[in-house]
């Protein structure tokens, strides 16, 4: 990887049912739309409802990712610029498991017109080769407990339920 730098591999083209998307890293001037993929979801909107916090959150937590190259967030363009998909993921130097680097992959998102069109699954098989070209040797992510769809799309693209997660809110952040 370039020092100081990102590396992702494939960052190029995918082709999904006949249409051609883009995979990049977001720029500043995406994160509007990638805002926008998440609030189409219903846990997250009835998380976050009446709760504080404006853009300038957002415009930070992009600048903290966008500047470590650790994170990487991604997104799929499609026709005329739109971004149908977004994923972030992360690097994750380990001591456990012989010192395995791991990556996380959290916020997948994917436009609710594009949804069940193969989209999703290639964005995670995109992943997968980007986390096999590092050399990274487990991919993790987590799934709210509610999402039972979610869930069966992971374990079909062979991922395991093999933990049971936990989190604390803290006052501090929306």
């Amino acid at each position: 990887m370039p020092e100081g730098g990102k590396m992702l591999l494939n960052d190029g083209k995918l082709s999904v049912q006949g249409r051609n998307y883009l995979v990049r890293e977001a720029r500043i001037e995406d994160l509007e739309q990638v805002i926008a993929l998440m609030e189409q979801d219903e846990i997250r909107r009835a998380e976050h409802s009446g709760a504080a916090g404006g853009p300038e959150h957002y415009l930070e937590a992009f600048g903290e990712i966008d500047a470590d190259p650790a994170h990487a967030l991604i997104v799929l363009e499609g026709e005329g610029g739109k971004i149908v998909g977004t994923m972030q993921l992360t690097t994750l130097p380990s001591l456990a498991r012989r010192a395995a680097k791991r990556m996380q992959i959290e916020a997948v998102r994917v436009a609710s017109e594009s949804r069940r069109s193969g989209l999703g699954t290639q964005m995670i098989r995109w992943a997968i080769c980007d986390a096999e070209h590092k050399g990274i040797s487990l991919i993790q992510l987590t799934s709210d407990a509610q999402r039972q769809d979610a869930h069966r799309f992971y374990q079909r693209l062979g991922f395991i339920p093999s933990h049971v997660g936990f989190k604390m809110r803290l006052a501090t952040r929306p």
